[in-house]
């Protein structure tokens, strides 16, 4: 997975595809990485598939009811978007002289931390 805690993404497919900015203009929905889950190759990423879950009242929340949380997406329905060029781009590997292995751009060279 190419994806790390952190890293800005723009969502490619799915229902979050898409959003309004302030203008009104339809663009692409791009969010910020919250948590991976490598295991089932998902990603936690912010403003991005809220859901509504039924909570009970509990010591930490007195009232419960019913709240939006985000639910996690599969890796593959996010791209990592490039900085330099302010796009979607796909990720490669490369490997420094000292033999550590470093996220490259595709599209423009960048290099994630």
């Amino acid at each position: 997975m190419q994806i790390k805690t952190g890293d800005t993404v723009v969502v490619i497919a799915g229902k979050d595809r898409f959003t309004k900015d302030k203008k009104g203009n339809i663009v692409p929905t791009t969010g910020k990485v919250l948590k991976v889950y490598p295991k089932t190759n998902r990603v936690l990423v912010e403003g991005v598939n809220i859901v509504t879950k039924h909570q009970k009242p509990t010591q930490a929340n007195q009232n419960g009811g019913i709240v939006k949380v985000e639910a996690p997406i599969d890796a593959s329905n996010v791209m990592l978007l490039d900085p330099k060029v302010n796009k979607p781009t796909r990720v490669g590997i490369k490997i420094d002289e000292n033999g550590k292995k470093i996220r490259v751009s595709k599209k423009s060279g960048y290099e994630f931390n």
